[in-house]
């Protein structure tokens, strides 16, 4: 075999540039195996010097059916490089194994890709060739008994890969059209509003306890008697409460009505929001 063949060969194999295969083989005196070694030797060290970096861009992908859905997050540095195909090829390869993962992460970082590498390898392999740390982000996967998956992408870039994505599960035991539509309305709902919570009990303590205290430090020069700044205080309190509960928010398609209005509107004793997901990069 040629040196020009053999770089061609540990290109193919490794994702690798021509300058690095071509060091890594005079290195290894023209053994394709232990150039390989070498390379992904490197590809860690570069990695490892990257990974101090931010990564605040990224996009979101969506794989799954209606019964089984996954969301993940994958992040880099630039727009630049969330818009790069071998990016793209990587995100949506890795959405399918998470689905198939069910969002175990460990599961998922030793899980074999299309190349012959696990995802952790591979991930490795990408950092050195794109030059920018990428990282995997949230995961999620819903799968609910008697309930059906709807989904809303928002800024798409390509098939299943957007900045924005939103899962919702819907519990019920019936499926019509006009569940079907809801579902999809409600999966747009949720990506605009952007609840906390399904309701007022599943906000997370420590969120209130800081909006609590931006209450109190609005409220504590307004001259106000006690009694009446804590009135205010609980008020504003459990407006916030309600403004991010999903169930009690606006209806986005109609807001003379909450979300909760729209389920008894539909009528189906069996219709409730079971979960939902929504994830946004750059948030």
């Amino acid at each position: 075999m040629s040196d020009i063949d053999k770089v061609k060969q540990l290109r193919k194999s490794t994702g690798a540039g021509f300058k690095d295969c071509n060091l890594a083989l005079k290195e290894s005196n023209g053994n394709l195996e232990k150039a390989a070694e070498i390379l992904r030797i490197k590809g860690i060290a570069k990695a490892s010097k990257k990974m101090s970096r931010d990564a605040k861009e990224g996009v979101v992908v969506i794989s799954g059916d209606l019964n089984k859905t996954s969301l993940i997050e994958i992040n880099c540095e630039t727009d630049f490089v969330a818009k790069n195909d071998d990016f793209l090829n990587f995100a949506k390869e890795l959405s399918e194994i998470n689905n198939s993962c069910s969002s175990n992460r460990e599961k998922l970082n030793k899980s074999n890709m299309s190349n012959g590498k696990n995802v952790e390898d591979s991930l490795l392999a990408l950092i050195a060739k794109i030059g920018e740390k990428i990282t995997i982000g949230k995961i999620k996967t819903i799968q609910n008994p008697n309930s059906f998956n709807y989904v809303y992408q928002h800024s798409v870039i390509k098939d299943n890969v957007s900045k924005l994505g939103v899962i919702v599960s819907l519990e019920t035991d019936q499926k019509s059209e006009e569940i079907g539509a809801f579902g999809k309305q409600l999966s747009m709902h949720i990506a605009a509003s952007n609840p906390l919570a399904l309701n007022s009990e599943g906000i997370q303590n420590d969120i209130l306890v800081k909006e609590k205290e931006l209450i109190s430090e609005e409220l504590k020069n307004s001259g106000k008697p006690n009694e009446i700044v804590s009135k205010i205080s609980i008020g504003k309190i459990n407006k916030f409460k309600e403004e991010n509960s999903l169930l009690t928010q606006n209806w986005v398609m109609d807001p003379k009505k909450k979300v909760q209005d729209v389920i008894s509107d539909i009528n189906i004793s069996s219709l409730k929001i079971k979960e939902f997901i929504r994830i946004k990069i750059g948030e």
